[in-house]
């Protein structure tokens, strides 16, 4: 048996990104483990979460939008800032979206929905749009090569819109084989997931 702690927020928004970091070094330290997925449109959260863990034998692997995702032709991410990050040691990942992608556009048109975005409504839903993309960037990592997936574990931070408010450790998985990650831990959420509680 484990007893571990988990960090409770009032809120999500990006006000809880050191909180987080803080929590996930620890669990880091703990564990051992030396791969972290950090979800970050502009950079600024990954860089945040670079030099929090520089102390660490962890490969900080950022996982950014598609291109096209804010606009056609448009990427969230500056070339300074991933060429920053790469510099720092983080490999960048900029990828569809694993729980829409091209489903997301047959919906546009035909209306409906796909199962996977159902996945991503209901993991939204239920646990926090953090939660929804700490599962979506792990099988965007994954499916790069970024991560390794032999049942090993990855600790994970995403946010609500902007920054952090949520991480866990993640049993990693390739899209096509969805149903073997498991969230073994959740290291910090927020208790009202839409803000409007």
């Amino acid at each position: 048996m484990t007893s571990t702690e988990i960090t409770y927020f009032d809120r999500p928004g990006k006000q809880n990104t050191e909180a987080v970091l803080g929590a996930v070094h620890r669990r880091l330290v703990s564990l051992g483990l030396k791969h972290l997925v950090v979800a970050s449109n502009s950079g600024d959260t990954a860089m945040k979460a670079i030099e929090r863990f520089a102390d660490l034998d962890v490969q900080v692997v950022t996982v950014t939008s598609h291109c096209g995702f804010s606009g056609e032709g448009m990427t969230d991410m500056s070339p300074e800032a991933e060429r920053a990050l790469a510099e720092a040691g983080s490999q960048v990942v900029r990828a569809s979206h694993a729980l829409s992608g091209v489903e997301r556009s047959f919906t546009r048109k035909l209306g409906g929905c796909s199962r996977a975005e159902a996945v991503s409504d209901v993991l939204r839903a239920l646990f926090g749009q953090g939660m929804k993309v700490c599962v979506e960037i792990t099988l965007m990592a994954a499916d790069n090569g970024a991560i390794p997936c032999s049942n090993q574990e990855v600790a994970v931070i995403a946010g609500t819109g902007e920054g952090a408010d949520t991480a866990c450790i993640l049993r990693p998985a390739h899209a096509n084989d969805f149903f073997k990650m498991e969230v073994r831990e959740i290291i910090a959420t927020p208790r009202a997931k839409r803000g409007d509680e």
